[in-house]
């Protein structure tokens, strides 16, 4: 055993002893486990080891938010890291900040119990059917498995007899953007359900921006007895963004910030999106609860690829519809759980099942012939398939949970799940090889307590993995002809992580009651994968491109959280994060300067650094959401934002910084009731965002040396420029 989580268990095995009251108390209630994947009906913090954050869906309606980003700046420990509209990645205590916007995110992202996610690593996530959020920080592989890194965000939506009757929402804003809403639903004795439909678009700040998102969904939910009850879920979308609005280099950020003049690497997508599950949930006795979920996700995205840079004939190419690649991406992800519960005066307990059957289907066509340099001998032909495989992903799992009352104050939880990973690849190209296959067996765990001082304040503390299996590309990226010149590498292991937490919660009956939560953690990742010959290498520079473990991580801080009542006449929410984040291993890393597309000797060079001790990159020091509320009169919320952090490195060699900014926003809702019995609510509203029209980055991220002058500074960043001030106004009826 690591020496850390011995000394950590033995510290937290003396409190025990050293605790007085060892007797289990008489009529303490049923001790229950709250932890599952399928379904957040759970949502008690009490004995609780593990930091957690919920938000209600109501307050999600309250902020009018255009994406979840809008959401999760006001939990500590949170980012996303946001592009343009809805094109966003999630960030836990920041691990998984050091490279490209297509990694995984390092998050869980669970809706309805379904491990959802797209190719890019980035989630698809319906604003207007949010029931509520909850987000578990630290390594949460016990419970959710692959990539579960640094903590789940599990989304439960809309369902259940309040949504009897109808809602007819509309709103607008700055940069053409449009919102329409509409739901019916009914509700008997026996059955409830509902149907929604709903569009969001936007022409948006960022030349060739223009987004677009529809969606039907609903749920079909039937009460089989008094104790159980059967929900069918399902949701199909239709979605189309462009451009993410990237700019390469810091004068045209500022001369050019809708990037006019600047090509994306991929744009285009149009995405058909499907999400089905059916739910069994039975409280067989007041000791005992049993659930089943079955689900199908299916995401079928097309795209472009890669600009264009040479013509047949070897001429600069600049069209900004130019574009190599036509990508067709078929994913679905299909799979099975059960969670079986019981409980006791003194131990809680459950054991559960999840097998998961994934494939994905990728096939590459050139769109346009072209050079990929300007050597003659570098020409492709347009409709050339490229690229023509699946990946089929399994994996089988047992996971539980123990829960013992140890004293009347102290409770011991241990969690425990095994993965076993089977990943195999067929390529359907004419010249390819046999199937490739590799597995992988991983078991995660957390173990921790939390003692209550009183019915207000409770310490809690634990250790939690997290793990992140190889992807194909990753083992086999020469073999199966993903990426060209890199060499496989079937040898690599999984990334692992592992989170030490102590903290203090409790409440204050002040301002009609003050939630307060302060915790620190330390996050140990080690074995990450990386290319070893760094940013968009080339054979001629002479190193050879790999898929290796050679990165470590260690991520500390403390995260502070405030919350007043909001149905006081003034309340606030306080969100603090200090992050140190630094890695342990990364000793070589290589630096491409020149240009990337020539293969003539001299055309271009690998520079070599040790970032071994450097600052991850886009991670703040600092962070800081602060939001302040006021109810003069009944009915009526006006409340103000304000989003701040420190400066960050926007590479890993620790060159280039960005400055740190403070953004305000502002929202005012107000609500009213007519007609008979007052049976209709209205809710109108008003949002500004950046109301100061601050000029900030979104997102900037150091590559390499992008112009090709052998000179890396910030004329090579890749940048996303904030928007600016914008406004939204809109109307709702429910009746």
């Amino acid at each position: 055993m690591n020496p850390k989580i011995k000394t950590h268990v033995a510290a937290s095995l003396f409190a025990m002893l050293l605790l007085p009251n060892m007797a289990v108390a008489e009529d303490m209630g049923l001790m229950r486990v709250d932890s599952t994947t399928i379904d957040d009906r759970f949502e008690s913090k009490r004995g609780e080891p593990s930091n957690i954050s919920v938000i209600s869906g109501n307050k999600v309606e309250k902020a009018h938010a255009e994406n979840i980003k809008q959401i999760l700046d006001a939990i500590p420990g949170v980012t996303a890291e946001l592009q343009s509209q809805d094109s966003l990645k999630i960030h836990i205590r920041g691990v998984e900040n050091q490279r490209f916007m297509g990694e995984k995110p390092g998050v869980a992202v669970v809706i309805d119990g379904v491990p959802v996610f797209e190719r890019t690593g980035r989630v698809n996530i319906n604003m207007d059917d949010i029931e509520s959020i909850k987000v578990v920080k630290g390594g949460a592989s016990y419970l959710f498995g692959d990539d579960a890194l640094a903590g789940a965000v599990i989304i439960t939506t809309k369902r259940g007899a309040k949504l009897a009757g109808g809602q007819i929402s509309a709103e607008g804003g700055s940069f053409g953007s449009k919102r329409g809403l509409a739901r019916a639903g009914f509700a008997t004795d026996k059955v409830s359900g509902h149907l929604q439909v709903s569009r969001r678009e936007a022409d948006s700040y960022y030349f060739q921006g223009q987004y677009k998102a529809d969606y039907l969904n609903g749920k079909l939910q039937g009460y089989l007895s008094d104790s159980s009850d059967l929900t069918f879920g399902w949701e199909v979308a239709k979605r189309f963004k462009d451009s993410h609005g990237t700019v390469t280099g810091v004068t045209q950020a500022a001369v050019d910030p809708t990037s006019v003049n600047g090509r994306d690497f991929a744009r285009h997508y149009n995405v058909d999106l499907g999400k089905f599950y059916l739910t069994y949930a039975n409280d067989i006795s007041e000791t005992s609860n049993l659930m089943l979920n079955i689900y199908q996700f299916g995401d079928h995205t097309k795209f472009w690829s890669s600009p264009i840079r040479y013509s047949t004939t070897g001429a600069v190419v600049t069209d900004v519809n130019a574009y190599a690649n036509g990508n067709d991406y078929k994913q679905v992800q299909r799979g099975i759980k059960g969670e079986w519960r019981g409980s006791s005066e003194s131990l809680g307990w459950m054991g559960a099942v999840d097998l998961r059957d994934n494939s994905y289907k990728n096939k590459v066509t050139i769109l346009q012939s072209h050079r990929a340099s300007p050597s003659p001998f570098s020409g492709v032909t347009a409709g050339t398939v490229i690229t023509d495989d699946k990946t089929k992903e399994r994996m089988y799992a047992g996971y539980g949970e123990l829960k013992y009352r140890l004293t009347k104050d102290m409770t011991m939880t241990m969690n425990g799940r095994y993965d076993h990973v089977k990943l195999t690849y067929d390529s359907y190209l004419p010249a390819a090889g046999p199937q490739l296959a590799k597995h992988f067996n991983v078991g995660s765990y957390r173990g921790g307590i939390n003692y209550d001082f009183s019915d207000s304040v409770s310490l809690y503390s634990n250790v939690s993995t997290g793990f992140r299996a190889p992807t194909v590309q990753q083992l086999f990226a020469g073999s199966a002809g993903l990426t060209g010149n890199v060499a496989a590498n079937p040898n690599l292991k999984t990334e692992r992580a592992i989170n030490y937490e102590v903290g203090l919660r409790g409440r204050l009956d002040i301002v009609g009651g003050l939630e307060w939560d302060v915790a620190a953690f330390q996050i140990d990742r080690k074995d990450f994968i990386l290319n070893v010959a760094g940013q968009y290498a080339n054979p001629a520079t002479g190193v050879t491109d790999q898929y290796q473990n050679i990165g470590g991580m260690r991520n500390r801080g403390v995260e502070l959280a405030v919350k007043s009542d909001q149905q006081q006449l003034f309340s606030m929410d306080l969100a603090y994060t200090l992050l140190d984040a630094k890695f342990t291993r990364y000793d070589n890393y290589n630096l491409l300067l020149g240009n990337r597309f020539s293969p003539a000797p001299g055309a271009s060079r690998i520079v070599t650094y040790n970032n071994s001790g450097k600052t991850v990159p886009r991670a703040p020091k600092h962070k800081v959401f602060l939001a302040a509320r006021v109810k003069p009169f009944a009915g009526f919320t006006l409340t103000g934002e304000m989003n701040a952090q420190s400066s960050y490195f926007a590479d890993e060699i620790n060159q280039e910084k960005i400055g740190g900014h403070a953004l305000f926003d502002l929202v005012a809702n107000y609500d009213f009731t007519t007609g008979a019995n007052n049976g209709v609510k209205w809710a109108l509203f008003g949002r500004m965002d950046n109301v100061l029209d601050r000029t900030v980055y979104n997102t900037a991220r150091g590559y390499y040396d992008s112009n090709g002058d052998f000179t890396y500074n910030a004329e090579d960043l890749s940048i996303v420029v904030n928007p600016g001030r914008r406004y939204t106004a809109g109307i709702t009826a429910t009746f």
